[in-house]
């Protein structure tokens, strides 16, 4: 599935120029913001209702399914007069169980496309909700679509991809298709293909990706959206990965990571009745549960040890923090036991 088109509408002839290139790249839905919610007031916010008559003028000129944004039951009242395809619903909406759950009470029995966007907080629960009113109401045909979350001083990408939280919605919704915004979680061009693939990879049903006739003139997020020729060929590079199992010789190969896996709970669980050993000893000699000395030490260890096996130093870090987070935790318990619960 791909979806496509700028990230707002801005004038009739932008809009037709954008659709007239995109109509032969085999674009599932046609995609652009009529009201466009902006982080700070004095930027620019849609055109509004006209737009939608542009939205209509796409479909009928060229065939194209076309898509735009919803947040309130307003904006959707207004859309269905124009026999837009798909609506989608942004982040922030997302993001508010109250407004999002005033959207899904108007979508009621909805039989078109209703794209979802991961709320801007990391979490999976959160999104979940948001399916769930959708789905509660009759959405039929819901898509989700995985743009990266909101982290301040985000060094990299716009919105931090957090790939686990997407393939925890697909393995709690594997009915729903799942598609990846690489524009807004890269925010810049350079970054949009490798995040592309990287969804592929994973298994992804396709892209949302912004894609404006003339990005350099765009009136809001320019240095995201492609121009139809970078797209054309970003579409010629990528590579679709097949999802279906190749059997034995991956049957093989996951047999050995069962078994490995197996072998890394029972040494887990060792270590933590070594770590309750040592809890009992802390109580005994009134030492406090975190030392940070020791802890600092392990860390670095942890992470040079990583270096050595060719293994991220920061995925190190973030393993040794579960494990010591969990150990703390038996430890508290300990701590806390009276001889009396018994």
């Amino acid at each position: 599935m791909l979806v496509a088109g700028p990230c707002a509408a801005e004038t009739e002839a932008q809009l037709m120029a954008t659709a007239g290139e995109l109509v032969a790249m085999g674009v599932t839905y046609f995609r652009a913001g009529i009201w466009k919610p902006r982080t700070k007031p004095g930027s620019f916010e849609g055109v509004g209702e006209v737009g939608l008559n542009w939205l209509r003028q796409v479909r009928q000129e060229y065939g194209l399914k076309v898509a735009t944004e919803v947040a309130t039951a307003e904006h959707l009242n207004t859309v269905r007069k124009y026999d837009i395809d798909a609506y989608w619903i942004g982040a922030r909406t997302a993001t508010n169980p109250f407004a999002l759950q005033q959207l899904a009470n108007a979508m009621t029995d909805e039989d078109h496309t209703v794209f979802l966007k991961n709320p801007v907080n990391p979490d999976v629960e959160l999104w979940c909700g948001a399916v769930d009113r959708l789905l509660s109401v009759g959405v039929k045909h819901l898509v989700l679509v995985h743009r990266g979350f909101s982290i301040y001083n985000s060094r990299l990408y716009r919105n931090t991809p957090f790939w686990n939280i997407a393939i925890e919605m697909k393995r709690r919704y594997p009915t729903i298709p799942l598609l990846c915004d690489p524009s807004h979680m890269g925010g810049q061009v350079s970054l949009i293909e490798p995040l592309s693939q990287q969804a592929l990879n994973f298994g992804y049903e396709g892209l949302m990706v912004e894609c404006h006739a003339n990005p350099e003139c765009a009136l809001s997020d320019r240095q995201q959206q492609l121009s139809p020729a970078q797209l054309r060929e970003m579409l010629s590079r990528l590579v679709v990965r097949q999802t279906k199992d190749i059997p034995d010789e991956l049957d093989v190969l996951r047999r050995k990571i069962d078994t490995i896996d197996e072998t890394l709970f029972e040494l887990l669980s060792q270590r933590i009745d070594v770590c309750r050993q040592i809890g009992k000893y802390k109580q005994q000699n009134n030492l406090t549960l975190f030392q940070n000395n020791r802890y600092t030490e392990v860390l670095a260890h942890y992470a040079a040890m990583a270096e050595e096996q060719g293994l991220s130093p920061r995925f190190a870090e973030q393993l040794f923090e579960q494990i010591h987070t969990e150990s703390l935790r038996q430890q508290h318990e300990l701590l806390n036991h009276s001889p009396a619960d018994d």
